[in-house]
C-alpha cells in the first residue's frame, strides 16, 4: 500500500552576513552523521600517513553555504588527504579539523581537501606552491537543511515515537537502486544536505503505513516538509459484548481485502497502525476462531472489537 504523499513544504531562507547566527542555529540540530566522502569512501588513518620535516606553508580554508554566504563559524569537518593511494588502495589522511575556518601546514605539492557539513560534502584538489602568495581556499557548500514531520489524515498529530524517515538520493545508481543517505531520522531533526532532490520514505508504525515523496533541498535554505499519511492507529479487542472487557491470551492476524497477512500479534489489546483500506481481523482464543471485517479511515484512530461467536 505504498503511495505517493501530499507534502506541505515551507522554506526558510538562511541569509548571510547579518542573519548568519540564525542560519547557524537553524542547522545546529542534525541527525547522527556517518559521512561517506564523495569519491573518497576509503582512506588510511592519519597515523598511517607519512610525516616529513620539509618546509611547510600555511593554507587557510573556509566554507559557506552559498556563493553569497558568509563563512560558516561552526559545524564543519575538514579532512586533508594525500592524493596517492597507499598499498591497500586507500588515501592517507594527513590532517583533520572541526569547527569553522581552519589553517593547515602543508609541504608544497598536491592534496585532496574535503569539507563536510552534516551530510553535505565537497571535495576539491588543492595545489600548494613552493613560493608566492597562497589564497584562502573558499569552498561553496551549496548546502541546505531538511526537517521532516508527518500527520495522519488531514492534520491528526502522529507521536514522534511512531515515525521514522529514510532519506535516499532521488536518482538511481548504476545498479538501479537509490542510494541511502540517512536512515532512521526522527521527526523535527534537521539534516544538513547538499542541494538537490531527495527521495523520502516515511514509516508510520511498523506494518504497512509507508509514504514516499520527492523533496528538493535548496542551498542556504531550511526546508520543512510535513508528509500526509493515509493511516490510523487501531486497538484490537476480543470481547464477549460490545464495550466489554478485552479477553487475554488472544492471538491476532490482520488480513487485507486480498487475503494477505499484514500483521500478527498476541495480547488482550494490541495496538497497530494500518494504512487506509479494508481489512479482516482474526482472533484465536482457546482453539476457537473469531473474525470481523473493518475499515481503516485515515486519521481516525479507533478500537476494533471482535465479538465472541
Amino acid at each position: 500500500m505504498n503511495r505517493l504523499s501530499i507534502v506541505l513544504l515551507s522554506a526558510l531562507t538562511l541569509m548571510a552576513s547579518s542573519s548568519l547566527a540564525s542560519a547557524q542555529d537553524a542547522f545546529a540540530e542534525t541527525a547522527d552523521p556517518k559521512i561517506t566522502l564523495p569519491g573518497l569512501t576509503e582512506y588510511a588513518p592519519a597515523s598511517e600517513a607519512g610525516d616529513s620535516a620539509a618546509i611547510r606553508r600555511t593554507v587557510r580554508v573556509q566554507a559557506a553555504l552559498t556563493e553569497a554566504g558568509e563563512p560558516l563559524k561552526y559545524g564543519l569537518t575538514w579532512r586533508i588527504f594525500h592524493p596517492a593511494p597507499d598499498a591497500e588502495g586507500k588515501l592517507p589522511l594527513l590532517a583533520t579539523s572541526e569547527g569553522g575556518s581552519a589553517e593547515f601546514e602543508f609541504e608544497p605539492g598536491d592534496y585532496f581537501l574535503h569539507v563536510a557539513f552534516g551530510r553535505a560534502g565537497v571535495t576539491k584538489k588543492l595545489t600548494v606552491p613552493r613560493d608566492g602568495p597562497i589564497e584562502t581556499q573558499h569552498i561553496v557548500m551549496e548546502a541546505g537543511g531538511l526537517m521532516l514531520n508527518a500527520v495522519s489524515g488531514i492534520d491528526a498529530r502522529i507521536p514522534s515515537s511512531q515515525l521514522l524517515f529514510n532519506i535516499y538520493k532521488a536518482e538511481e545508481g548504476i545498479d538501479g537502486e537509490q542510494q541511502l543517505v540517512v536512515e532512521d531520522v526522527k521527526p523535527n531533526t534537521i539534516v544538513r544536505l547538499n542541494s538537490g532532490t531527495y527521495h523520502i520514505v516515511s514509516e508510520y508504525g511498523s506494518v504497512n503505513a509507508v509514504i514516499r515523496s520527492d523533496i528538493r533541498v535548496e542551498a542556504g535554505k531550511l526546508t520543512e516538509a510535513v508528509i500526509q499519511h493515509r493511516a490510523a492507529q487501531l486497538t484490537l479487542k476480543l470481547v464477549s459484548e460490545p464495550g466489554g472487557e478485552a479477553i487475554a491470551d488472544t492471538a491476532w492476524s490482520i488480513l487485507t481485502s486480498g487475503g494477505d497477512v499484514v500483521s500478527e500479534s498476541v495480547g488482550a489489546f494490541p495496538t497497530i497502525v494500518l494504512a487506509e483500506g479494508e481489512y479482516t481481523a482474526i482472533a484465536r482464543n482457546k482453539n476457537k476462531v473469531h473474525q470481523r471485517d473493518f475499515t481503516v479511515v485515515a486519521g481516525r484512530n479507533s478500537d476494533v472489537e471482535v465479538l465472541l461467536n
